[in-house]
């Protein structure tokens, strides 16, 4: 709504496929488990829980899979948004009802599955947790390479830079505790090294590392080299972007306070201001930033309100909780009710009708208030259509009785920006009447 240069959208690497493409090959990757993901949403007892032995034995039946097939596609299920656990209860996620018409979810449910890699190929039960933590904090710099590379490397050339790696990590972890030390023993005269890394044990788990990054569709093996996917390169490229974006964004919003963070998106498209959140997000707890878009959202200004909620739509099912609390709040409640809406699989063009008549009017209102305070005066006149009263008349009786805190700064602005000298003349007179308190 106010003027700005936003920041370019970045190209994808050169032979990176296109979306519909890129899409066509997560859909195949994930085919299972959209399978299993859609029998539970049709053939399973309303309100079941997690899959239980029966029922990965009927779904086997109904989908000719063996139920180890059945386990391994629930799970990806889970991770890739397909069905959600809701306090015990699964239900269908938003993007299995996007799966078939939204190309754009079905990437986002594919980068959800390779971000938990280490979760579909479990790490080897008889090495030590912390030595397979630090291999999987280590990967993100075998895929950059790989990307880089632009073709296949050799596992020897990844085993280099695993080790590397992994001894930085193991380094850098050799921290002076904190408070009183016990005396050192006489023979001490050196400070100890922390114990090497057993080099033993990364050939195996680099495998392990590989076979679970294949195993998600993110690269391919070949005799003694891997080789990323066009989905794993482009997937390796926007994590790239979003670091950058975190570390540049276009005025420093990543280190702001919400407040700050939303202006600095007012002036982006959808497209960056959502990877702006999400860089803005990945910088804290989930917790203290949905606290803090909240309470950002109870302020006054109604353009950072809508913002807020955009940003929550990011967050998506960690906020639910917060976000049905707000709805008891009555300059947050359109906002809430919509956002659970969408959230539970409802289209965004028709979440609107969870609204009541009032609810949309408060809406309408509090929308008009961020237009007349960021926006120009033909958006306000435009913003006009969207009422639903369907005329003025109606619309100025409702407004006049709702209590918006900004009726009359919206009707007065409103008024001034309409070219229809009597429709002005009507909304000054309506604005002048809530000013008083008339009726």
């Amino acid at each position: 709504m106010t003027e700005g240069r936003s920041r370019p959208a970045p190209r994808p690497p050169q032979g990176t496929p296109p979306q519909a493409e890129l899409a066509r090959q997560a859909r195949a990757v994930l085919a299972d488990a959209v399978r299993v993901a859609r029998w539970a949403a049709v053939d399973r007892d309303p309100g079941a829980g997690p899959l239980t032995e029966a029922a990965r034995e009927r779904a086997a039946t109904a989908l000719e899979l063996t139920p180890e097939q059945v386990s391994a596609a629930w799970d990806r299920a889970r991770l890739a948004g397909l069905v959600e656990l809701h306090d015990g209860t699964v239900r269908p996620g938003w993007r299995l009802q996007a799966w078939d018409r939204d190309d754009s979810a079905v990437q986002r449910g594919w980068v959800a599955l390779f971000d938990a890699w280490s979760l579909v190929h479990p790490g080897p039960a008889d090495i030590a947790p912390a030595t397979v933590a630090e291999v999987i904090e280590a990967v993100p710099q075998v895929l950059s390479l790989l990307q880089l590379s632009a073709g296949p490397v050799l596992v020897p050339t990844l085993l280099d830079l695993l080790q590397q790696r992994v001894a930085e990590l193991h380094e850098g972890r050799c921290e002076v505790p904190y408070g009183p030390q016990p005396a050192p023993a006489p023979t001490t005269t050196e400070p100890q090294a922390p114990d090497p890394v057993d080099e033993a044990l990364l050939p195996p788990l680099l495998d392990w590392a590989l076979d679970g990054l294949a195993a998600v569709g993110a690269l391919t093996r070949g005799e003694g080299q891997a080789t990323l996917t066009p989905l794993g390169n482009w997937a390796v490229w926007v994590k790239l972007e979003q670091i950058c974006v975190a570390a540049q964004s276009p005025a420093g919003n990543i280190e702001q306070s919400a407040e700050h963070m939303l202006r600095g998106c007012a002036r982006l498209t959808p497209g960056p201001a959502r990877a702006e959140y999400r860089a803005w997000l990945a910088a804290r707890t989930v917790g203290s930033a949905v606290t803090e878009l909240l309470t950002v959202a109870r302020g006054e200004d109604a353009l950072l309100r809508g913002l807020a909620f955009e940003a929550l739509r990011v967050v998506g099912a960690p906020a639910e909780a917060d976000v049905r609390a707000a709805a008891h709040d009555t300059s947050l409640r359109p906002y809430a009710l919509l956002w659970l809406a969408e959230y539970e699989g409802a289209d965004p063009d028709d979440a609107s009708e969870v609204l009541t008549r009032e609810e949309s009017t408060w809406l309408w209102v509090d929308t008009a208030a961020a237009v007349a305070d960021h926006g120009e005066s033909d958006l306000l006149v435009r913003h006009l259509e969207s009422a639903v009263q369907g005329n003025v008349p109606a619309l100025l009786a409702e407004v006049r009785a709702l209590g918006h805190p900004r009726t009359v700064q919206v009707l007065v602005a409103l008024a001034a920006a309409h070219p229809d000298p009597a429709l002005a003349k009507a909304v000054r007179r309506a604005a002048f009447q809530v000013h008083t308190g008339g009726s």
